[in-house]
């Protein structure tokens, strides 16, 4: 395994791309010529006039979930989509991409599969196009409630496709961990105890790391759990504490799942798909078990589609209608996958039963019934709005990991 960063150097994030893209402070330009996706002088057709190539970036890891409906799409209407190609980025380079492509008048994505973070990157800049303006293609999904109000971050842009409550909950060695912390204030005195075998990653590149951000206000009874500026006084005061006994912040959630399975710690910060996704594909020991706070309230999270400003009419009516597709009971029954985004159906009425038999073996061997339990206990809060997270993430680089 490679050698972890010191964790005073730079920290390069999420965070990072959206306080640069705020400040530069206007759209991207063109981003005030007509567009199929605004409103603009081009009418989007019912269907293309010609089956389109259609290019897929996918920076939220969401393929995973999605990719078997994506091409199921393509083989039930080859007169929609000729072809997809498909390709991978990380989220802090997918707003400066996009926006390179739009300022060279030449984009080359038509569809974009991101989460929250490429979601707010983009809202910030103005470089999606409107799908609220296009919702009678699309329809009206039958949201669970806590997926609809994860859509309502969207703010009309993007579209919730994948849905889960994500955390906050810890993953810990039981052969070094005997007692499990029931609190925050319990799990601060076991990272004190038990200096440096404590890791979270950077809150800006993780699902967990974000989570645990975002749910400790709700956990400590800060006075706003929605406002990190102004109404988190008990939890920045807790995170510097617990900096003191933390070793390195985990660039990306891979690299703690990946420290814990070799032993260099022994307790995590995870959520419900990354404690059962890497037991599956062998990443983690099985033996590794998972625990949530007293009282917690989960944090819940989605991954959308979104189309950049700049396609044409014809592909973005063969985006409108593949999301249309997505979000069908029948496609939505894939996201179940291996447990990656679990459950992961982001409307009603999808059980497990309907999902691909592949998923319901490898969520009868690793999968964990008291997640379903938990799930109908705790109460469900929606992710922090993208200005406040940049927010968030801008504080905790400067007050936690810079401090």
């Amino acid at each position: 395994m490679s050698r972890l960063p010191n964790r005073r150097s730079v920290r390069v994030g999420v965070a990072g791309v959206l306080l640069a893209l705020v400040a530069v402070g206007c759209g991207a330009p063109g981003a005030d010529s007509p567009d199929p996706g605004d409103g603009g002088s081009k009418r989007i057709p019912e269907k293309p006039a010609k089956p389109v190539t259609l290019d897929i970036l996918d920076v939220a890891g969401n393929l995973q979930l999605t990719q078997g409906m994506i091409d199921a799409f393509v083989k039930e209407h080859p007169d929609v989509i000729a072809e997809v190609t498909y390709s991978k980025a990380p989220a802090p380079d997918l707003a400066g991409k996009i926006k390179a492509q739009q300022q060279a008048g030449r984009v080359q994505v038509d569809l974009v599969l991101t989460g929250t973070d490429g979601l707010a990157a983009g809202i910030a800049q103005n470089l999606w196009s409107s799908m609220a303006e296009h919702q009678s293609v699309i329809g009206t999904p039958d949201y669970l409630e806590p997926a609809a109000e994860m859509q309502k971050l969207a703010q009309g842009r993007g579209t919730a496709i994948v849905y889960y409550p994500s955390g906050p909950l810890y993953e810990y060695d039981p052969e070094k961990v005997a007692q499990p912390p029931r609190t925050p204030g319990e799990l601060l005195a076991w990272a004190k105890a038990n200096p440096k075998r404590f890791q979270y990653a950077d809150p800006a590149n993780s699902g967990p790391g974000r989570t645990f951000l975002m749910g400790l206000p709700y956990l400590l009874g800060d006075k706003d759990p929605r406002d990190p500026v102004n109404g988190w006084e008990k939890t920045w005061a807790y995170l510097k504490e617990l900096d003191k006994y933390i070793g390195v912040y985990g660039s990306g959630t891979t690299e703690t799942m990946k420290n814990l399975a070799s032993g260099q710690v022994d307790m995590i910060m995870t959520t419900t798909g990354w404690y059962i996704n890497p037991r599956a594909l062998g990443t983690v020991p099985q033996r590794m078990r998972a625990g949530h706070f007293d009282a917690m309230t989960w944090v819940t999270d989605a991954q959308y589609a979104v189309v950049p400003k700049g396609v044409d009419a014809d592909t973005m009516s063969a985006a409108l209608q593949l999301v249309r597709w997505m979000l069908t009971p029948e496609q939505q029954a894939k996201a179940y996958d291996d447990g990656y985004f679990y459950p992961g159906p982001a409307i009603k009425n999808v059980p497990l039963s309907m999902a691909p038999e592949k998923s319901r073996a490898t969520l009868r061997e690793f999968g964990v019934p008291e997640f379903d339990r938990w799930i109908d206990t705790f109460p469900k809060k929606p992710s922090l709005p993208a200005d406040q997270q940049v927010k968030a993430f801008d504080l905790w680089n400067r007050e936690v990991a810079g401090g």
